[in-house]
């Protein structure tokens, strides 16, 4: 394989600071770093050689080529290629005492997906689980808007969301949905045990098989003349209180 050709099981990843987070996780395993070749970018040049450091094969190829590989996607002259995200199932999940993981219902933003992966990993959550329909696919506008944090990410896809939130309750595990009609104030959920935080999708919220799972239903106290907060930032801020109940 030459720089210019991408074999189908390999993934594309795209700009700096994801290809950044792809090399110091994966190092020399990945198939390739691709840096634009006549680029004058000090940002760039340190990137190839952050990559070489870390055993990855670079190589410098034409903006048009780069811009090939990307499919539309914004790569400010970085691309690599890599193998498949290793995606899970929920059997083969371990969960620890006190862990915290975010389930999305039917999630189907790229760029909400991929934020909610930044902050599950920066928070650090456990997993991040989703139903394999109706769900973002991990595509390469997915890793740029989670700014690479998917490369560390623990991910989980289960062919049904109730029947998985059943099983997590079933092991102990406190399931709290996100509502922003919720009766439950976020900061009175029990969020300091082993719990799942439930993301509903863009303007359909949970569904009602999803919501009849949930141990708890939780709105974030608004106080401003907007109602609601978009998924990521809803599933951000309660990841935050979850981290805050534990004292941490």
């Amino acid at each position: 394989m030459n720089e210019r050709s991408v074999q189908p099981r390999e993934r594309v990843i795209c700009g700096i600071q994801p290809v950044r987070e792809a090399i110091a996780a994966h190092g020399a395993k990945l198939v390739r770093v691709l840096i634009w070749d006549s680029a004058d970018s000090p940002q760039l040049d340190a990137l190839a050689r952050f990559a070489k450091d870390r055993g990855a094969t670079v190589a410098r190829i034409h903006r048009t080529e780069l811009d090939k590989l990307a499919l539309g996607a914004r790569h400010q002259g970085a691309v690599a290629l890599a193998a498949p995200l290793t995606v899970l199932s929920l059997d083969q999940l371990e969960i620890p005492e006190g862990a915290i993981l975010i389930a999305l219902d039917e999630l189907e933003d790229p760029q909400n997906f991929g934020a909610i992966v930044r902050s599950a990993v920066a928070m650090g959550a456990y997993a991040v689980m989703w139903p394999e329909h109706r769900s973002a696919p991990l595509s390469p506008a997915v890793f740029r808007a989670s700014a690479g944090a998917v490369e560390h990410a623990r991910l989980v896809c289960v062919p049904s969301l109730p029947n998985a939130l059943t099983d997590l309750r079933e092991r102990g595990i406190q399931v709290v949905g996100l509502d922003a009609n919720g009766p439950v104030r976020i900061d009175t959920a029990d969020l300091a045990s082993t719990v799942v935080i439930v993301v509903g999708a863009e303007g359909k919220g949970l569904r009602k098989t999803v919501r009849a799972v949930c141990d708890v239903v939780a709105s974030l106290p608004m106080s401003g003349p907007i109602a609601s907060l978009n998924a990521s930032v809803s599933a951000a801020v309660a990841l935050y209180e979850a981290r805050r109940q534990r004292g941490e």
